[in-house]
């Protein structure tokens, strides 16, 4: 059954339209189930009927003709129950409807499978026999599995605007709407263009060769003939970017360098491969490396090291297709975008950007925030390769794409983008304006970092200091831990750049499937596994190394906070704290000049929501990183498009955790502050002052937004709604009814996404 439904997929998705593949799959169907009838009812949203669509074994003149009420029959009943029916008698059944025209007489057994494409009845898929008899639970998966096959036929006909003759009103539906993940923020209306990676590295066969210093002098000319696109790519993109944010095109050169990825690849060759193969053999290597690590962040670096390698390869090829010209209001879309690629683009005719892989954390989605372009990741069931040329709209707020666009979306989409205009550049005037509440509340603003080029936007910005500094960045770009040296000087460029801000560094957040290449670790399930503090607690000579860099780095400087990731026990927090003044003692010992700086931890599993108290009579600050508490409390990984839907910051259970978590710190007196995609929504970060949160921690890109909400809102009315939020049982309604009442309270921006929502 498995490789029969793998050669069904196949044909189904080398049907040239919708009407080939439902004929397909009732031929296809009919024939592995060993049934003499396999039938697809389609349903007409506009007339409430499922019409028959296709047919083996029923009469083929009635289809497109034969229609059953949203009442009427089997077929309906299936609908409505929305799971599959098995019967043996189906003529004898309370729900059956007879229609003369199909020649069902002779068949009983009957078996019926819904076709529902995210949370929609698209129709029914059918089979029978003249035997009286159930069918096994096996044929029932079947037709179950091949119905979710179907259902995304249909939506990608739909998304490619396909009319079925006429037949089907609800095919040729406006305004379909994909969902993937929020890259960039931003509305954009434009057309799409398809953008292809150059060469398949999956495809190079292992090939020997006897020419060594020939396949050597091969790769290091295509090497440097990359090096120069991407110094070129930098270089065409320098007038829309800072000096720090180019740094990720000097990431790539550093890669492909003699003693990074070139000096790998030259050593397999070395060793009797041709230069194509060595190329491949080490490009899969890393990328299956990076793609199967936890961190989100790390985990897209697989994205660059594909890129790197097919850009490599394409030379080998001699295939370069060179950069591309792109009409006005262009939305590029391809499988895996890269900066290299954005930069080969026309961007003066740039609008929008649509990855079918991919995260918020692609360098893809990094470099798209610096430029203020509204960009959608993961993406993964739009039919991009039918909906070039269309026009289309990027919602970056919401990560959502719409295509096929009705008069009316298409008006309030314009009217989006024109606000959003004005509002930039009123936000522009507030960059220098303390983040000060009517009644005169100060709330302070800070950022996550994980790269040098975060820095001096950040700053431009008015970001009062780091809330979150992710230092394992910089180990991923050793081949070995790097020493206490090599540390300190890293991190001191991060606290001098914002001293006398404060500067929060994580420690060493790695395990589990975040692995290190030169410190690899397997296990069953790693996102519950040896993690985080679990790590370097049983390393402590990797733990204190890195607390003396810290502590080392800070000298003088006195800025630095030292934040424990991970924690789940009073004693992890106990025993890391010994360590952390064991390194200090270290220190003053050897001469150093130093003092102890302030020590807290992060709040980001259920366990520490329940033992606030324990640990806020321990250290100086928390701070709750509410993206994986968010994902821990509802089990919803939120860079999975598929379930991100479910993700929501407003579920009860998340904000009844972080009203508890402010409450019982206050009790303590210790502060506690917050980081995440919360703190950088304006609506969010609302909640969170109301509920009592006074410092967020977010990415550079929301602080100017976040400031102008909040100079807008009263404490006591935040505080007011926080309560009342509290009270209800839906994210949804918890959602709209704080966008509602900042709607009513005239806060500018609310105006934009209520509006936004109502097509949501």
């Amino acid at each position: 059954m498995l490789t029969t439904l793998k050669r069904i997929v196949q044909e189904v998705t080398s049907a040239k339209d919708l009407t080939s593949a439902l004929n397909v799959i009732v031929e296809r169907v009919r024939d592995a189930m060993d049934v003499q009838v396999c039938s697809i009812f389609l349903f007409d949203d506009k007339s409430r009927r499922y019409v028959l669509m296709a047919t083996e074994g029923l009469n083929k003149q009635e289809v497109g003709q034969v229609s059953l009420g949203s009442n009427e029959g089997i077929i309906a009943l299936v609908g409505k129950r929305e799971e599959p029916i098995n019967l043996e008698d189906a003529p004898n059944h309370p729900s059956f409807h007879y229609v003369s025209s199909l020649g069902e007489e002779p068949f009983n057994a009957f078996l019926a499978a819904p076709i529902i494409h995210q949370k929609r009845l698209l129709g029914v898929i059918t089979a029978q026999r003249p035997e009286r008899r159930r069918f096994d639970e096996g044929e029932e998966a079947f037709l179950v599995t091949i119905s979710a096959q179907l259902a995304s036929v249909i939506a990608h006909a739909e998304a490619s605007g396909q009319d079925i003759n006429g037949v089907l009103s609800g095919i040729s539906q406006r305004d379909v709407r994909f969902e993937g993940v929020a890259g960039a923020t931003g509305v954009a209306i434009g057309t799409a263009v398809l953008v292809m990676s150059p060469a398949d590295l999956q495809e190079i066969p292992a090939r020997r060769t006897d020419d060594i210093p020939g396949e050597k002098l091969r790769l290091q000319q295509a090497l440097e003939q990359v090096k120069n696109d991407i110094r070129r790519a930098g270089e065409k993109l320098a007038s829309e970017l800072r000096p720090e944010e180019q740094a990720l095109f000097d990431v790539y050169l550093n890669m492909l360098d003699d003693q990074a990825l070139g000096a790998e690849v030259q050593s397999v060759i070395d060793g009797g491969e041709w230069a194509e193969g060595a190329l491949a053999q080490v490009i899969n290597g890393y990328s299956q490396h990076f793609s199967d690590m936890e961190d989100a962040y790390l985990r897209e670096r697989a994205t660059d090291i594909r890129d790197l390698g097919r850009r490599v390869l394409s030379y080998l090829r001699a295939e370069d297709a060179g950069p591309r010209t792109l009409p006005d209001n262009a939305i590029i879309i391809g499988e895996d975008l890269t900066p290299a690629i954005l930069g080969e683009v026309d961007e003066a005719h740039l609008a929008g950007i649509i990855s079918i892989q991919g995260s918020s954390n692609s360098h893809i989605a990094i470099l798209a925030r610096a430029m203020g372009i509204p960009t959608v990741m993961g993406m993964v069931d739009l039919p991009y390769r039918e909906i070039e040329g269309q026009q289309l709209v990027v919602d970056g707020y919401r990560g959502h794409v719409y295509v096929n666009l009705s008069d009316e979306r298409l008006r309030h989409f314009q009217e989006i983008v024109l606000e959003e205009k004005a509002f930039e550049a009123e936000l522009e005037t507030q960059k220098d304006l303390p983040c000060t509440t009517l009644d005169g509340t100060d709330i302070s603003l800070m950022v996550n970092t994980g790269l040098l080029t975060d820095v001096y936007r950040s700053l431009d910005r008015g970001a009062e200091g780091v809330g979150l500094y992710r230092t394992e960045v910089s180990f991923m770009m050793q081949e070995r831990f790097p020493s206490e040296a090599e540390q300190t000087v890293i991190y001191r460029q991060q606290l001098e750049a914002f001293a006398p801000r404060p500067v929060t560094m994580r420690t060493l957040d790695i395990g589990g499937d975040k692995a290190l290449p030169y410190f690899p670790i397997e296990e069953e399930n790693p996102f519950l596994g040896w993690r985080g503090i679990r790590v370097t607690l049983d390393h402590p000579e990797i733990f204190l190394v890195q607390i003396r860099a810290m502590i080392r780095a800070s000298e003088g400087l006195d800025n630095l906070r030292i934040m424990l990731p991970m924690i789940t026990s009073v004693s992890e927090l106990d025993e890391a704290l010994h360590l952390v003044y064991r390194a200090l003692f270290e220190l003053q010992e050897e001469n150093v000049p130093v003092t102890m700086p302030e020590i807290g931890m992060m709040i980001e599993v259920p366990a520490t929501v329940y033992q606030t108290r324990a640990y806020a009579s321990r250290v100086d600050f928390l701070s709750v990183g509410s993206n994986d508490l968010t994902q821990y409390l509802l089990a919803v990984d939120r860079n999975n498009p598929r379930v991100a839907g479910l993700y929501s910051s407003f579920h009860p259970a998340v904000l009844t955790a972080l009203k508890y978590i402010v409450d019982v710190a206050a009790e303590e007196g210790t502060p506690v502050s917050i980081c995440g995609e919360m703190a950088g929504d304006p609506a969010g970060a609302v909640v969170l002052v109301g509920l009592g949160y006074d410092t967020l921690s977010m990415n550079s890109a929301s602080l100017l937004r976040v400031k102008s909400m909040l100079r807008e809102i009263d404490m006591t009315w935040a505080r007011d709604l926080a309560a009342e939020v509290l009270t209800l049982e839906d994210p949804l309604v918890i959602k709209s009814t704080v966008e509602l009442a900042l709607k009513d309270a005239g806060v500018s921006l609310a105006g934009v996404t209520f509006n936004r929502d109502r097509w949501s």
